[in-house]
């Protein structure tokens, strides 16, 4: 074996494409139980390993030698054998840096608030102070600073989530509120699934610099093949890894008016893009049993819009995909976050005149110009971007691919 990730329990992981795309070798996931690392790492059949949760403290006795870096934080996640030599490093470090200045956060001079005391706490806290912060305060669940005392600490000017809330499946949760902290000026979460957490979809919504834990988990990444093989790896190549697995797990949402074409496009585009296609209005009748009409027939548009929202989370927690929504999901705010968090959302544009009605129960009582009177503005809320269908469905897929390149 080359090179390969060391954990308990994996589950589906990035790690092999990244490798593989940063520096060509041969890359696989090792799910380990506690009493087989030792084995594994004194046989030494292996030129390089990753290590994740929980042996990240674990392996550190069994190299023979340790950097500083990974001393200090107490965790090794880089192992290099070099003659037979196991040298442990922390790469880690190295992602979070790069996350840091890649976001546009400067840590330099200020107050740096840490959520989470774990190991990728430990971490963040050395990577503050390699950028310069001034004061560094660790958030606790028990601790002295903990979530019940955060106003002690309303001055952080940077603020970074180590810990797993907002993580998938528990899409939509944040530790805390920005609110409570109104002199931010950067705000980092190491969660990358979803690409953006509630606490980063909070700090865009409030122009404040961000971003969430992908580009840390490449970086980490190609820090690592760099101390594998030895051999300098362009940050352009980076770069260009992090943006196709940006790519492949980005959602494409389609939000416009009832009959613009959304289902018939989104089909047509996930078939282009090698994505899969979920149609909101289909996971609902699936879902109730019902049709729409009878849906609104028997719960009027509160129960139709419940569910509707209820299917929109599911959606939108899902990655990969090319969405078409209901024309109305735009009249209930809360369905943007979930649609936003790994997606683009693209507004289709028809003539109202083109717009069909037939099974359609709101389109059939009000009129198309009606409708748009109320909804165009809503549409512009949550729009990304906007595409034309007005004209040949080739053309408006070449114009939405055109759009999201730009996104």
């Amino acid at each position: 074996m080359e090179y390969g990730l060391l954990g308990e329990k994996l589950g589906h992981s990035f790690s092999p494409q990244i490798h593989r795309a940063l520096a060509g070798y041969d890359y696989v996931l090792l799910p380990t139980p506690p009493e087989e690392v030792t084995p594994l790492l004194r046989r030494r059949e292996f030129k390089g390993l990753n290590v994740t949760i929980p042996y990240k403290q674990t392996v550190i006795p069994l190299c023979d030698e340790v950097e500083p870096r990974a001393a200090a934080i107490g965790a090794v996640n880089t192992i290099v054998n070099r003659g037979g030599r196991l040298i442990g490093y922390n790469s880690d470090i190295d992602g979070l840096i790069y996350l840091a200045r890649r976001a546009g956060v400067d840590m330099a001079g200020k107050k740096v608030v840490i959520l989470g005391s774990g190991g990728t706490s430990r971490t963040a806290r050395a990577a503050a102070k390699a950028l310069g912060a001034a004061e560094i305060t660790v958030i606790s669940r028990h601790g002295e600073d903990n979530y019940q005392n955060l106003f002690r600490h309303a001055d952080a000017q940077v603020l970074i989530n180590t810990t797993p809330v907002g993580m998938y499946p528990r899409c939509g949760e944040a530790p805390v509120s920005l609110e409570d902290f109104p002199r931010l000026t950067g705000v980092l979460d190491v969660v990358y699934n979803p690409l953006r957490t509630a606490l980063i979809l909070a700090a865009e919504k409030k122009g404040i610099p961000c971003s969430g834990g992908l580009p840390m988990l490449v970086a980490q990444a190609w820090r690592a093949a760099e101390l594998f093989t030895g051999t300098s790896v362009p940050e352009e190549r980076m770069e260009t890894v992090l943006r196709e697995l940006t790519d492949r797990q980005r959602n494409v949402v389609l939000i416009g008016m009832p009959g613009c074409g959304k289902t018939t496009v989104g089909e047509a585009l996930a078939r282009r893009m090698g994505k899969d296609f979920v149609d909101v209005d289909e996971e609902i009748v699936r879902q109730a049993g019902r049709s729409i009409p009878e849906i609104f027939a028997q719960e009027g548009e509160e129960g139709f819009r419940a569910l509707e929202s209820d299917a929109v989370r599911a959606a939108g927690s899902r990655t990969g995909c090319v969405i078409s929504t209901g024309g109305g999901v735009v009249t209930r705010r809360e369905n943007l976050a979930p649609l936003r968090q790994n997606g683009v959302i693209v507004h289709l544009l028809r003539s109202l005149s083109a717009l069909p009605s037939t099974g359609r129960p709101l389109s059939q009582r009000t009129p198309a110009e009606e409708l748009w009177r109320q909804r165009s503005p809503l549409y512009a809320a949550f729009a990304d971007c906007t595409a034309d269908n007005n004209g040949p469905l080739e053309a408006t897929l070449d114009q939405i691919e055109k759009e999201l390149t730009k996104a």
